[in-house]
């Protein structure tokens, strides 16, 4: 049975597990609520290009990407920053739905699924 790896554990989630060479990394959301969306979605790609590379993956090796924007027509504005992000010839399948945030102020969310390097 394979071991299964956790960083940053806290008391509700860990932001990172590891198990049989996939990355799993928690819902990311800003930490500047001031930005718009694109703002927003820099800022949570950094946050998933950081956890990935501390996993031992990087934005290469997506392999699923879920996206809940908090309204649906920031949907252009957030590929914008999406596409000028991902690496060409590796867009990963993805989702992207409007949903209701757990915070107001979140115009976005990402969830990661990736292998590891």
């Amino acid at each position: 049975m394979a071991d299964i790896q956790r960083f940053h554990v806290g008391p509700r989630l860990s932001e990172i597990a590891i198990h049989n060479g996939t990355v799993y990394l928690a819902g990311q959301v800003p930490d500047d609520l001031s930005q718009d969306i694109r703002g927003q979605t820099a800022q949570v790609l950094g946050m998933v290009e950081r956890l990935l590379e501390e996993a031992g993956s990087d934005k290469s090796r997506i392999l699923m990407t879920q996206i809940f924007l908090s309204d649906i027509t920031d949907i252009t504005a957030m590929n914008d920053v999406w596409d000028a992000w991902i690496p060409a010839g590796n867009t990963p399948p993805r989702a992207t739905v409007q949903a209701a945030m757990a915070k107001q102020g979140y115009k976005i969310e990402i969830v990661v699924t990736a292998a590891a390097a």
